[in-house]
């Protein structure tokens, strides 16, 4: 079974996390082949907009976990990264329809989403401090450059799940849906957007991106060095190991940073 589906519909691609089984967690094939799609896409004239979202009932549960452990990023070595470029360069409109879990990395992508559908069921988390890592896809700059410095840290340094209201609350999300509604309201948006001029459309997106987008590039690359250095101390390992065996962690010591000084 395929893990990532696409399907075109007309002009709009849409695209879909195949894993419901594991809340389409993500493994480290899955981001280079979402990569693609995101890089094909960009150069496709079929291609108009794309629409993404998860089968079964979640969006992505972020990293999948045992396939993480397996080989975690070290220095210069970053899988995500591949997906983080293309969804940075990407002009064409993003739209995302999210149902159910969005953890991790399933939350910081969809910053890098032009229009955010959320069904009434979603549940967003960016867990990585709990897990003793940093965030990732620059939303160390995007998520306290949209909401505050402050509502920032209650969701990055607490790292506690929030609902799809307060994400609406908070500007993450453009408006919260009935569930069973989700999928043919993002719909509706991207037959809407797919009739518009291609190239004042792509155009517009590039300006309004134009003066973040070197800063968001720039955080990327300090959060993967930063993650990477994170990853492999023995705070991190402890956090993984309580995860997978379902009890508290505990913590001992410090971490060194990646980037002090």
């Amino acid at each position: 079974m395929d893990d990532i589906i696409t399907e075109h519909s007309g002009s709009v691609l849409r695209v879909e996390l195949n894993r419901p089984t594991k809340r389409n967690a993500m493994t480290s094939s899955m981001y280079v082949k979402l990569a693609d799609v995101f890089n094909d896409a960009a150069k496709d004239e079929r291609t108009r907009v794309v629409l993404w979202h998860g089968a079964g009932d979640s969006f992505c549960a972020g990293n999948d976990l045992e396939d993480f452990l397996k080989d975690p990023p070290g220095p210069g070595k970053f899988p995500q990264a591949r997906l983080m470029n293309a969804l940075l360069d990407f002009d064409k409109p993003l739209i995302a329809a999210v149902q159910g879990a969005a953890i991790g990395g399933g939350t910081t992508m969809l910053t890098h989403c032009d229009f955010v559908y959320a069904g009434e069921s979603a549940k967003f988390q960016m867990p990585f401090v709990n897990l003793a890592v940093v965030p990732e896809f620059g939303s160390s700059f995007s998520v306290p450059a949209r909401i505050g410095h402050l509502r920032a840290a209650e969701l990055i340094l607490l790292g506690l799940p929030f609902d799809a209201q307060r994400a609406s609350n908070f500007g993450l999300v453009t408006q919260v849906v009935p569930d069973q509604n989700l999928l043919a309201i993002a719909a509706e948006t991207a037959r809407q957007l797919a009739v518009k001029p291609a190239g004042a459309l792509q155009a517009s997106k590039r300006l309004m991106k134009r003066p973040f987008r070197e800063q968001i590039k720039a955080a990327m690359t300090v959060e993967n060095e930063e993650f990477s250095a994170q990853v492999r101390s023995d705070d991190a390992k402890e956090a993984l190991a309580a995860f997978l065996e379902k009890r508290p962690p505990r913590f001992a010591g410090t971490i060194k940073s990646a980037t002090a000084a």
